[in-house]
């Protein structure tokens, strides 16, 4: 699978949502893969990191923004807001 379809898959997650939700990377991953999400993980993350980089999403961990590259733990994604 290539990175482009991780990131395409994220916006068409946020895209069926609110303009306000989020999601979580394992939502992704699933959408790739039922059986094998988990190895996905670090590529849908690695997809996130490009596309907050190009400024097209927001990293998040309980609601506040944080530096992807340095983010541990679960994440939330999201558009950028105001």
């Amino acid at each position: 699978m290539s990175d482009e379809r991780y990131e395409q898959r994220i916006l068409e997650l946020l895209g069926q949502r609110s303009a306000d939700a989020s999601i979580c990377p394992s939502e992704v991953a699933r959408a790739e893969s039922a059986e094998e999400w988990r190895e996905l993980m670090e590529p849908v993350r690695q997809a996130a990191r490009r596309l907050v980089a190009q400024g097209e999403l927001e990293v998040t961990q309980r609601g506040a923004v944080v530096d992807p590259s340095t983010a541990k733990g679960p994440i939330r994604i999201r558009r950028p807001r105001g």
